[in-house]
């Protein structure tokens, strides 16, 4: 269950190589005590560079490179934004309950928007709000209309369309223009971050000799990587699991591709995997001097990742929470002079 939502919350979102991408997470819950009723989170190639909770009722650096880069008054008026959208959140979690037909129980309501820029100059912006881990409604940019995912978010589509049209005028222009430019300012901040090249360690790990043999991809980044199996010089799709790509402590990634192979297999067969990374190919033959002893159900690499990005996600927002519960997710920031959104005006209110 833990992998799932990492894939969900976190896999889902990660730009490709040659792409660099800047994305907001904002989400309100209601009904669980041990979490803040709001959070925000701001997120540079899917690494969190920003956070604000309810609790503590400020914005901060969770990045070396924006803490040396701005000054104090960009987390004062950020910190002014996160309070602000706290109230809103609320407010809107109150209107969906009604919309739903909704009197108790826990409930989240998150907005994810951003905007992506590849290397040929390629420019893409997103907008969507979910309600309790599913989608509500999502900005179609280039006819500035909304689509509803559900009959309760019709009458948020006409509001916008009709007597708030300029709240979709707005974030089409943030989306193309200011986001934009604050995704390649907040690149030039972290070049050394986030343009780095790592290249991965690789292992085959098995718990024991009946066991499926893992191959093991980590400490790589950026995050793109392709891990196939060889059986006598060819592609080797069957009996392989290709697991979700997990964020570590550091910011790099890893990744693991599993194969169910028969001793008797193995024995008649060549197998090996195979690990591309920025144009690098890493080639692992499975012999039984190659393979390291795993004693636990996964290489302790893949359980800190996990937990990693567990964590991530409680930060990310407690959407996460509602995820568990119903298995989905809403696909795919706001604006000032900082790159996120400080108007009253560009809150979303359904």
């Amino acid at each position: 269950m833990i992998r799932h939502v990492v894939l969900l919350l976190l896999g889902a979102h990660l730009a490709s190589a040659g792409t660099h991408s800047l994305r907001y997470v904002y989400t309100g819950v209601s009904g669980l005590s041990d979490f803040p009723e709001y959070t925000s989170v701001g997120l540079v190639d899917d690494q969190q560079f920003t956070y604000f909770d309810s609790n503590t009722k400020r914005t901060v650096p969770k990045t070396e490179w924006i803490r040396q880069n701005v000054g104090a008054d960009y987390w004062d008026r950020n910190t002014q934004t996160g309070i602000g959208h706290h109230q809103n959140f609320k407010n809107n979690i109150q209107v969906a309950m009604k919309r739903f037909n909704q009197t108790s129980g826990v409930h989240t309501f998150q907005l994810m928007y951003g905007c992506e820029l590849d290397t040929d100059g390629t420019k893409r912006g997103y907008w969507q709000i979910g309600y309790d881990g599913e989608d509500f409604i999502s900005l179609e940019k280039s006819s500035l209309t909304w689509n509803p995912a559900n009959p309760q978010a019709v009458i948020t589509k006409i509001k916008w369309e009709t007597k708030e049209r300029q709240f979709g005028e707005y974030w089409k222009g943030y989306l193309e223009n200011t986001c934009i430019e604050w995704l390649q300012k907040y690149v030039g901040y972290g070049k050394d971050t986030l343009e780095r090249k790592v290249s991965p360690q690789v292992s085959l790990l098995q718990k024991s000799s009946s066991s499926p043999v893992m191959c093991h991809a980590t400490g790589f980044y950026p995050s793109e990587v392709k891990i196939s199996w060889m059986k006598n010089g060819q592609d080797h799709d069957e009996d392989v699991d290709l697991g979700e790509l997990i964020i570590n402590e550091d910011g790099t990634f890893q990744r693991a591709s599993t194969l169910r192979v028969t001793p008797e297999e193995w024995k008649n067969s060549k197998f090996s995997c195979e690990v591309e990374h920025q144009g690098e190919t890493i080639r692992e033959i499975l012999t039984e001097d190659k393979i390291k002893t795993n004693h636990a159900p996964f290489p302790i690499g893949i359980i800190i990742g996990v937990v990693v990005a567990v964590l991530l996600l409680i930060v990310i927002g407690v959407a996460g929470y509602k995820v568990y519960q119903k298995k989905k997710g809403f696909k795919p920031v706001n604006a000032s002079d900082d790159g996120s959104n400080s108007s009253a005006h560009t809150d979303p209110k359904a």
